[in-house]
């Protein structure tokens, strides 16, 4: 894993790089990469200031795709970088930093080299150009020689935490990450999967899920406008579906940390009384607008939850906890670069989890989930609760492809399903009061 930068501000020259047709789109996605590394930034939020100056949509989806792709083959980057210097750049050098866009635009994006240079080389004006110019020369000279392996490479610390906890799919999870991941839409009406996968011409890996190829324009698709679905990864839509329906009207669901409101809305359409909590006044702000474009319910709380207390109890909660977010990697992998405090989290998740055993009414279920591939985050959390039954998850309420652990427990990675596009990496557990 690269080291993060020190000195090093990416700003652009009073008169060059952003000038040149194509460079706005360059400079944003080096400053991306740079919030990433230097100070620890998820990238979605580090890229809304930073494209904001690059004027077209088209750039700027270039700019991102840059980014994403220079964060998922970073390593595999600096290793040919590397073979092509006599002297090993620091690794918060700049000139290593765009020649990791200029590579990856090439061997990833497959853009022409002349176009890379053009748009590379100035954002090093006043720097080695010259320099850098030699080594992505050299490196493209070799021709087969310079292609990146079949599978991203993952950072050290995390290939050697992932190979001590799953060894044996430690391949197949790089192998996940080859490709950003097909867009998944949450269906408002299971029984309508079949007719909506052949109006959106997707397929279908569970009831209520339908699988498109990515790069659609989600707002210009079928279904949107009248809310008959939302967008939400396979392994993200599993946690709420272990719930089921409410057995009675008026069943009272609690939706722990439920910002953007995926979980909130499937629980709303199999009928519980939800109450939506999450700490983010701005991130409910979405979950209201998802809500009133579904037309779904749901009572919206703005309350820190380790403060919080409710009014009576509840037949069933979902703990979606705050977590590392490995497991989103394919998806976004800036978490592959970025140093998560799991001693804190692990902590917040523990307390969520014993406050929310106590909010459950007699044979009410509980739900606990992360998006984590970190089994201290997971699986020795579950291990930790006492006072409630196991419920385990059976294999025909997951998707083919993916089966319940020994305990009864979800633990997805972003190798399963490889043959149908992939799944993102989850853990989820279930008890009964």
């Amino acid at each position: 894993m690269a080291r993060p930068p020190q000195n090093h501000l990416f700003t652009p020259e009073p008169t060059g790089p952003a000038e040149i047709p194509g460079s706005a789109a360059r400079l944003a996605a080096l400053r991306m990469i740079d919030a990433v590394l230097r100070r620890g930034d998820p990238l979605d939020q580090a890229a809304p200031p930073l494209l904001r100056p690059v004027p077209r949509a088209d750039d700027r989806a270039l700019a991102m795709a840059i980014a994403q792709e220079a964060l998922r083959w970073l390593t595999d980057l600096d290793a040919l970088i590397d073979s092509a210097t006599r002297q090993i750049l620091p690794e918060d050098a700049k000139a290593r930093s765009v020649l990791r866009l200029m590579l990856v635009q090439v061997l990833r994006l497959g853009l022409p080299p002349h176009a890379v240079i053009a748009t590379g080389l100035p954002l090093l004006m006043g720097g080695p150009r010259r320099l850098a110019h030699g080594v992505f020369s050299a490196i493209l000279a070799r021709g087969d020689a310079a292609a990146l392996p079949a599978a991203p490479s993952l950072p050290v610390p995390v290939a050697e935490r992932w190979g001590a906890a799953w060894p044996d799919r430690l391949g197949a999870i790089a192998a996940g990450l080859t490709v950003p991941p097909p867009l998944d839409l949450t269906l408002a009406d299971p029984a309508q999967t079949a007719q909506w996968a052949e109006r959106l011409g997707g397929i279908s890996l569970m009831p209520g899920s339908v699988r498109l190829a990515r790069g659609q324009a989600v707002e210009t698709l079928a279904g949107f406008g009248e809310g008959a679905w939302w967008v939400q990864d396979l392994a993200a839509a599993i946690p709420a579906r272990l719930l089921g329906r409410a057995p009675h009207e008026g069943a009272r669901a609690l939706d722990l940390c439920a910002a953007p409101g995926g979980k909130t809305m499937q629980l709303a359409a199999a009928g519980w009384d939800v109450t939506a909590l999450d700490k983010s006044a701005r991130r409910l702000e979405r979950l209201s607008d998802n809500l009133a474009r579904t037309g779904l319910a749901a009572h919206v709380v703005a309350a820190d939850a380790l403060e919080w207390q409710p009014e009576g109890g509840y037949d069933a909660i979902l703990v979606d906890a705050p977590c590392s977010a490995t497991g989103t990697c394919r998806r976004h992998p800036d978490v592959l670069h970025r140093r998560a405090a799991i001693d804190e989290l692990t902590a917040l998740q523990a307390t969520l989890l014993a406050r929310a055993a106590g909010w459950l009414n007699p044979g009410g279920t509980l739900v606990y989930a992360v998006c984590s591939l970190e089994p201290d985050e997971g699986e020795a959390q579950a291990r930790t609760v006492t006072g409630l039954a196991p419920h385990p998850i059976t294999a025909p309420e997951l998707p083919e492809g993916i089966a319940p652990t020994a305990e009864g427990w979800l633990r997805s990675d972003p190798g399963m399903l490889a043959g149908a596009g992939g799944v993102d990496g989850f853990f989820a557990a279930r008890w009964r009061a």
